[in-house]
């Protein structure tokens, strides 16, 4: 089954320095039918003014994703790390018993545009820890985060039976590209679009055109295909049932 959760449905907050899109409840925006799928707790498309950031505050127990599109984020916590975030990166904040930390975009011309991710963890009281990663953009899907039996190189380490994927499908009006989506039935799946177009088809003659913004819920499905696709760009994430 396909659930569109359509992009102009989404939450919607804007401070002076800080517009947010909220694919979930959260903060002041709250919606009962929308509290997550699965252990995705938290997507917000958030855009940062230059100079601007979320100053210092606490996190536990959550597993926090930071994706940048544009610009880049300076992150400082309480466990010594100091780290700039740039495009391509992706960055893997697992709080555990307790950590603190702020996020600032460091230019004073460029915005920043990034993804922040939540995901609940698998126990919780863990020990705190700082990942980061650069990945370079290629054409199909990339595997970014896996649980830790399923780490190697390259990938990041996330405490929770889940799976980040990130989809590239540079067709055209000419030739629109196509791919087929890594599915298990037994599983839960959230499609986020990023950028471009494109059309989801599922077994059963299910078909939804995706645009920028959109994202999709896929229960029960043993297999979908993103046809028609053109300059797409999106992430895949892979939950627990």
């Amino acid at each position: 089954m396909f659930t569109l959760r359509p992009a102009a449905e989404r939450g919607h907050a804007r401070f002076g320095w800080l517009e947010s899109r909220h694919s979930f409840s959260f903060a002041s925006y709250y919606d009962p039918n929308h509290m997550g799928v699965s252990v995705l707790r938290v997507l917000n498309d958030d855009t940062v003014a230059p100079g601007a950031g979320f100053e210092t505050h606490p996190h536990r127990d959550m597993e926090i994703i930071s994706y940048v599109l544009e610009g880049s984020i300076e992150h400082r916590d309480t466990m010594g790390s100091h780290r700039t975030l740039g495009v391509g990166e992706v960055q893997l904040m697992s709080a555990g018993s307790g950590i603190e930390h702020s996020e600032y975009n460091p230019s004073t011309r460029q915005p920043l545009h990034f993804l922040q991710i939540w995901i609940t963890p698998d126990a919780r009281g863990l020990t705190p820890r700082y990942q980061q990663q650069p990945f370079t953009a290629r054409e199909g899907l990339d595997l970014l985060i896996a649980p830790p039996q399923e780490a190697v190189d390259g990938i990041l380490s996330i405490n929770q039976d889940a799976r980040m994927y990130r989809i590239g499908l540079q067709g055209d009006d000419e030739q629109p590209t196509a791919l087929e989506l890594p599915l298990d039935a037994k599983r839960r799946y959230y499609l986020h679009v990023i950028d471009g177009t494109a059309t989801l088809k599922g077994k059963d003659q299910q078909s939804l055109p995706l645009s920028a913004g959109d994202a999709v819920t896929l229960d029960h499905e043993p297999e979908a295909t993103l046809a028609e696709a053109r300059g797409l760009h999106a992430l895949l994430f892979d939950l627990p049932a």
